[in-house]
């Protein structure tokens, strides 16, 4: 009993640690010294790799999400002869909740793993080791930009899901089954709250980028320095974030919508 209790005290100690030592690891990061010129220069080429090469995979799974939304939404509304609210229910899914919660999850997967195990490999290769010894910070030239290539991305692909989903859903609801354009639009637009709806997404996407793209940095910078160490970093990144995104896309929506 004694012994049970003492492994339960040695997890809590050592959860407490992780947390401090990731708490101060992103104040490092986001309280580096800027050099805008070298930031900008650096910060743009992770942008490309981690926005634009995710691009392709955010916007195919957009335009099915949305298809799937429409068809399964017009089968529903059917049946209550409520066909032309189809428009206002791919809408409000997608921006409140599809578009921000999907694009990351997406974004983990394509991106964040990438970003651990480039990390990793760094640190199995002396190369953070070797800026270390020519007083370059490798915070600053190899964390940083990352961190902030990620914060800006996924905001940004999360506005392109959701007009691609939205579109989705045009071309079943309204090409394919035919339901009236002019109700499909005008009910979707009386519907949405650029406040309520598209706003809070984009904070909720904006939080996401925050959470994931630090788990990523900090699993691939402590990561052991072999390439088991480097699968279990990259694993651990795509498991963390993930309940992250679900854990607190439940807490925005609870205070969003006024449940606290």
């Amino acid at each position: 009993m004694m012994g049970a209790i003492a492994r339960l005290g040695r997890m809590g100690i050592v959860t407490c640690q992780n947390i401090g030592q990731s708490g101060v690891f992103l104040a490092r990061v986001v309280m580096q010294p800027p050099k805008w010129r070298q930031l900008f220069s650096l910060g743009s080429e992770q942008i490309y790799r981690v926005g634009v090469l995710s691009l392709i995979i955010v916007l195919l799974s957009a335009l099915f999400i949305g298809m799937v939304v429409a068809l399964q939404g017009y089968n529903i509304l059917n049946k209550f002869g409520a066909t032309t609210e189809l428009g206002q229910m791919v809408a409000i899914s997608v921006l409140r909740e599809l578009g921000p919660v999907i694009t990351a999850l997406l974004f983990v997967g394509r991106a964040c793993s990438s970003l651990t195990a480039e990390i990793g490999l760094m640190r199995a290769t002396n190369q953070l080791d070797c800026m270390e010894i020519m007083s370059v910070d490798p915070l600053w030239r190899v964390i940083a930009p990352r961190f902030w290539a990620g914060l800006i991305s996924l905001p940004l692909l999360t506005i392109l899901f959701n007009v691609m989903a939205i579109y989705g859903g045009v071309l079943v609801g309204v090409e394919w089954l035919g339901v009236d354009g002019g109700s499909f639009w005008s009910n979707m637009q009386a519907a949405v709250s650029f406040r309520t709806d598209v706003v809070n997404g984009i904070i909720k996407s904006l939080v996401f980028a925050v959470v994931v793209t630090w788990i990523a940095v900090y699993q691939g910078y402590h990561a052991k320095p072999n390439s088991l160490g480097i699968s279990r970093a990259t694993t651990k990144t795509v498991v963390y974030s993930s309940l992250m995104i679900l854990a607190l896309d439940f807490v925005l929506t609870a205070l969003m919508m006024g449940g606290w």
